[in-house]
């Protein structure tokens, strides 16, 4: 499975982005779950979002309210709509995917800097 980040950039506080991840590959049908992380600069990677093949969703409590995470299943993309940005958004935000065999694949990052 190879996936396609996209959509990070400068954003000011309050600001909005929207990120895409679009999944390809022979083994890109038999999901399980696809979900966002953030790892902030000299911080472990967290969880930010994650959306399960039933469509049940989860986040992070510091998200919650302000971002939602979605996806298009017939183009195998997910999305994250970030709304009312705060500087500590800012960071690396990787796709992630977990298959039915429970093989785990990673995005590149695609940063995400938020301004006061």
């Amino acid at each position: 499975v190879q996936l396609q980040a996209s959509g990070g950039g400068l954003a000011q506080a309050g600001g909005s982005l929207r990120l895409s991840c679009a999944a390809s590959g022979r083994s890109a049908t038999a999901v399980n779950a696809m979900a966002w992380y953030r790892q902030a600069p000299g911080k472990e990677r967290d969880e930010v979002a994650r959306i399960n093949f039933t469509g049940d969703k989860t986040y992070e409590d510091s998200v919650k309210g302000r971002f939602t995470i979605s996806r298009d299943s017939a183009r195998r993309t997910v999305y994250l709509q970030m709304n009312d940005l705060k500087p500590e958004d800012t960071g690396t935000y990787y796709c992630y995917y977990l298959n039915r065999a429970g093989l785990k694949y990673w995005g590149k990052g695609t940063l995400v800097t938020v301004s006061s």
